[in-house]
Formats: structure tokens, sequence, C-alpha cells
């Protein structure tokens, strides 16, 4: 299992899984494919707090470290994460410094954050979960708007802030393109390149959802965190492929 904050630190790149269907087979299944991380869609996924629960414990059996994508920013939601055993949490639309900073202080207990202390499903695991969730929970907000874009230096100077994660479907509908990856649009490759930039001299990790044919380029761009596989893309590649050589 992957100590994600650890593995940054020593300067390594990792790659996950993410999880939208609301199942701990396919999560334990994922996690032992080998991904750094496998991250629960709780915001688009087709779940709930108690599948995520179950798929977290799922997400350790299986050896890999589980995040959560709650569905926005929150405290409640995001302190129900985490006290489920989530080792991190991504967080949608965070576009300001305040938002970020709210984020963090969700994710930290007195002194250095607000959460409350009630770890019920995760405490069971570690001997002083309050230490270890200061040691290994890491704070993922979202860059995923054009207004994330101009602030994006004041949202990486919170301190508190492991990595930030792009959406790239929500970025460039807010740059005025489709929603998906548009790597042959300037203003798309040129944000892309300056959150690498921004993220590197603050000693932030850039994430990027990387699903498909694009992580060998998000890796030349610089990208540290990537996320390249889904339940459901897979599963629909893979059931295509044998159908059509079956056919």
């Amino acid at each position: 299992m992957t100590n994600l904050r650890s593995a940054w630190n020593d300067g390594t790149t990792t790659l996950g899984a993410w999880l939208s269907v609301a199942s701990s087979v396919t999560a334990e299944a994922a996690a032992r494919t080998g991904f750094d991380y496998v991250c629960i869609d709780a915001q688009h996924g087709a779940l709930d707090i108690a599948d995520v629960t179950t798929m977290i414990q799922a997400i350790e059996l299986g050896g890999s470290t589980p995040l959560v994508r709650v569905p926005w920013n929150e405290p409640g939601v995001i302190a129900r994460a985490l006290d489920a055993g989530a080792h991190g949490v991504i967080v949608p639309m965070v576009n300001t410094a305040s938002e970020a900073e709210a984020v963090v202080q969700a994710c930290r207990y007195a002194p250095l954050g607000s959460r409350s202390y009630g770890p019920t499903a995760v405490g069971g695991r570690h001997v002083d979960y309050r230490s270890w969730a200061e040691s290994n929970v890491v704070v993922i907000p979202m860059i995923e708007t054009a207004q994330a874009i101009d602030n994006l230096g004041d949202i990486l100077a919170v301190p508190g802030i492991d990595a930030v994660y792009v959406g790239p479907a929500d970025l460039s509908l807010t740059l005025g393109l489709p929603p998906r990856n548009n790597d042959d649009r300037p203003e798309f490759t040129d944000a892309l390149t300056r959150i690498v930039a921004a993220c590197r001299n603050a000693g932030v990790v850039p994430g990027v959802h990387a699903v498909g044919n694009v992580a060998s380029r998000r890796l030349e761009q610089g990208y540290r965190m990537l996320t390249v596989s889904n339940d459901l893309a897979a599963m629909r590649s893979s059931m295509a492929a044998e159908l059509a050589d079956a056919r």
C-alpha cells in the first residue's frame, strides 16, 4: 500500500484507477491490479456513503491506497469520506484560496484544522488514528475551471495542500470548449502547462485525469499523479473488443 505523500516527497509518479460502480468486488479487483491508488468517485459515480465504506475496505484488502472524490467542498461530506477510511480526498470545484483553505481545514484535526473527531469505521485500524491521519491523509483540491487557473498561485500557496487534480472536462467547458481533452486547442494545453509550472514552483504535486490514450502525453507534460483507468471504460472497451473478436 502506497503512502502517497511519502511517494511524492521521494519524487515518485503515482498511477491510479477510478471507480464509478458500487461494487466491493470490482474495487478489490482494481486494487489487486497494482495501481498506486484507487479513487472512488462519490461525486458522479453511482454509489453512496455505504458503498464508499465497503469499497475502501476492499481496496485496502487488495493492497492499494483508497482515495475518495467527494461530492462537494463541504466539511461534513469530507469528514464522512475520511471517517470511512479514505487515505485522502479529491475535492471538486475549488476556485479560490479561501475554498482551498476550507478543504485543508475539513481534512485536519485541531489545531491544524476543524475536522471533528469520530473515526467510527477507520479508527480501529490504527493504534493512534489522529497521528496516522496527519501523516497519511492527503489533501487534493481539484483545479477544473478558468477561475481556478486565474487564482492558481494563491490556491497553491495555501499550507497543507499535497496535490491538485485537473478535471479536463470541466476545465474545457469553462474555456468554451467541448467537455473532453482538447489537446488540439492552445488554450487547453496552455492551461495544463501553467498548472505544472505553478505546482513545481509551489512544491505541490500536479495530478490529472488521464484515462485513455493521453497518459503518456500528460507524463511528458510533467504530471505526477495520473488516473489512467476507470471501471466502466475498461469494462466497455474489453467487452467490445471480445465481441468484435467473436464476430
